[in-house]
């Protein structure tokens, strides 16, 4: 179990947050590609298929927590986090070197820091991750030209079978999962700054979202918000029988 140590000190540098001008002008510099969804919605396999193309720089955060060992293979800093000290990331926020950061669950804090940006223009690339909604509005508020993608699957039916092949979760575990991404939906779809995605393969939906990272506005998304609301309320209804 993570606890966080410093944690007092951690909501004290979070409250009012301003990053430094060296990092507000490398971000300015930078082509920021954020994809926001609801769990299962493949988000890391369409950025993998993104990274394969040579154009995108992915973005690895930051994070308190000690590694995991998941499938038998323990987490490398570099690949899934950078794992860093309370010390040095309080350090790095002290100094306003991130885009954002979050205590999560009140046991660790993670963040992207600006120096993962700094690579990837560095490399003439798209940087590129997956954030939580939360954490949308952070990057949409410091970088407003950041390309916020919001991805869904083409239906409710199709999700829950995504869903179950990752393995089968106890009753209250997807009763949470749902209760989150109704919040997410409802949330991004109340907004303009999100655009609407639909993954029916996750090749179509990385060919999409290239299209997008190099247009010049963004095209009509009406069709990929119209799925999202059908999902939406088909995963209240759902919620009622649960």
């Amino acid at each position: 179990m993570n606890k966080l140590q410093l944690i007092d000190d951690f909501r004290q540098v979070l409250h009012g947050y301003h990053m430094s001008d060296d990092a507000v002008e490398t971000l300015h510099k930078s082509h920021v590609v954020m994809l926001i969804g609801p769990t299962s919605a493949g988000r890391n396999t369409i950025i993998n298929e993104l990274v394969a193309t040579g154009d995108y720089y992915y973005i690895v955060s930051d994070t308190t927590r000690k590694p995991r060992v998941n499938d038998g293979v323990l987490e490398q800093t570099g690949r899934e986090y950078w794992f860093r000290t309370e010390e040095e990331l309080l350090n790095d926020l002290r100094a306003g070197s991130f885009l954002e950061a979050a205590i999560i669950h009140q046991q660790q804090v993670s963040g992207m820091s600006i120096r993962e940006f700094a690579k990837a223009s560095e490399q003439g690339k798209i940087a590129i991750s997956e954030i939580e909604i939360a954490g949308g509005a952070s990057v949409h508020a410091a970088k407003p030209d950041a390309q916020l993608i919001f991805v869904v699957p083409p239906s409710f039916d199709e999700w829950m079978t995504r869903m179950r092949v990752r393995g089968e979760l106890p009753q209250d575990e997807t009763k949470r999962r749902l209760e989150s991404a109704v919040k997410e939906i409802t949330q991004a779809l109340e907004v303009s700054y999100y655009h609407f995605v639909v993954n029916d393969t996750y090749k179509h939906a990385a060919r999409d979202i290239h299209a997008l990272s190099g247009a010049q506005s963004m095209p009509d998304d009406s069709q990929a918000r119209a799925v999202a609301r059908q999902l939406l309320a088909d995963t209240q209804a759902h919620l009622t029988t649960l």
